[in-house]
């Protein structure tokens, strides 16, 4: 079995100070046998590129521009990042899909730039409160996977990370049951299977309110292959149980 892939994504948090003191105590407990990268604002690129340094822990930034250059006041291209040595890109990410009312052909674009930058995009794909209890999730899901499909061959496609993220479980405290999870991570591996020659290969991952009590159970889905973790990955003691969980998962296999 792969080795779990845990991503903390800081969203708008973070200073200088309190991110030192963060990155150290998890670069001073990591486990072995999990991949993990934390998503940062773009202040903070250049400072924790240097703290992550030799530490085999990837940084990652939480948006970027569809566009490589020009007049785009506020954006960050492709190129900007990896510059400062990112290698992850969260793209789709519900708040941006909301706040910022990207659409799925916006996210789509922005996926064919990461990986036409050669860094790894983690695309979010997710359903509202309003539409799980409509009963159309699976269709929301489809909507959303079809825009990557539309623009990315197969092959490049292989190389997408799938962050599975129910909207009504980010930062509210309401997590989907394992079963709901497990539904819909199925879900997505059976779509990859139509459009990828090794589904099997792509990683998907779950992000709602992930904790370090929920985070085994979650991991150890036939379908899941690590998370993407919001809150917890501001609180060093939990993000590192949440790693030590990825890691058990893969070795009790």
């Amino acid at each position: 079995m792969k080795r779990k892939l845990v991503v903390g994504n800081w969203k708008m948090n973070g200073d200088r100070a309190r991110n030192r003191v963060l990155l150290d105590q998890i670069l001073g407990g990591m486990p072995s046998g999990v991949d993990c990268a934390v998503c940062v604002p773009f202040p903070y690129l250049a400072q924790v590129n240097e703290i992550l340094e030799g530490s085999g822990i990837a940084l990652g930034a939480q948006d970027v521009s569809e566009f490589s250059d020009g007049a785009y006041t506020g954006d960050v291209s492709v190129a900007m990042l990896a510059d400062w040595g990112v290698r992850f890109v969260v793209v789709g990410h519900s708040e941006r899909r909301t706040l910022h009312h990207e659409s799925d052909e916006v996210v789509a674009r922005k996926t064919v730039a990461v990986l036409d930058g050669e860094l790894t995009p983690i695309v979010c794909v997710g359903e509202t409160l309003a539409e799980r209890e409509s009963g159309v999730t699976e269709q929301v899901l489809m909507r959303q996977l079809d825009a990557l499909a539309a623009v990315l061959p197969s092959a490049v496609l292989q190389r997408v990370v799938i962050a599975y993220e129910p909207v009504w479980a980010i930062g509210t405290g309401r997590a989907a049951t394992a079963e709901q999870v497990q539904a819909v991570l199925s879900f997505v591996r059976g779509w990859l299977a139509r459009h990828v020659e090794a589904a099997n290969e792509v990683r998907v991952l779950y992000g709602g309110s992930v904790k370090p009590e929920t985070a085994e159970a979650l991991f150890g889905l036939p379908d899941a292959d690590g998370g993407l973790i919001g809150g917890a990955s501001l609180d060093a003691p939990s993000f590192l149980e949440i790693c030590r969980a990825a890691a058990n998962t893969v070795r009790g296999a």
